[in-house]
């Protein structure tokens, strides 16, 4: 067994994580403010949407690492190391990013206003899991 393809396992699956947790989160968002447009006869937006499946992208960054370690000759332990790190900061990332999604939704529920706004803010959040996922291509 090659010990390196730990690491590239370990990416995937932490990166994953995060996205599940982060789109729970953002969803939950999402569904209170849908429930609360409900509630006083507003039109609900279906632009929530977007802010509840935005953490889904960390997957993707962390299959995509994962693939390029699996083709890597570098020190196994090192990729151990690297899955770790990315991984975490990958999931860290698309925790982050829900919670901003589910203020996003929130605010935008309850004003009609401000996507864009609130967007960029959940876009900062997936520029962690970029830069994790680009950097730790450059390392391996």
């Amino acid at each position: 067994m090659d010990f390196g393809m730990i690491g590239a396992g370990i990416v995937m699956g932490i990166a994953a994580m995060g996205s599940a947790i982060g789109i729970g989160i953002a969803g939950q968002g999402a569904i209170g403010a849908w429930k609360r447009c409900y509630l006083n006869n507003k039109p609900a937006p279906f632009l929530l949407v977007v802010f509840a499946g935005a953490p889904l992208t960390q997957t993707i960054y962390g299959f995509l690492l994962m693939n390029q370690m699996r083709e890597s000759d570098a020190n196994p332990f090192f990729l151990v190391g690297l899955g770790l790190a990315c991984g975490l900061s990958m999931c860290m990332s698309a925790i982050a990013q829900g919670k901003a999604g589910a203020a996003g939704s929130d605010a935008l529920a309850e004003t009609g206003k401000g996507f864009t706004n609130y967007i960029m803010v959940v876009g900062l959040c997936e520029t962690i899991a970029l830069f994790s996922m680009v950097f730790g291509m450059m390392a391996c």
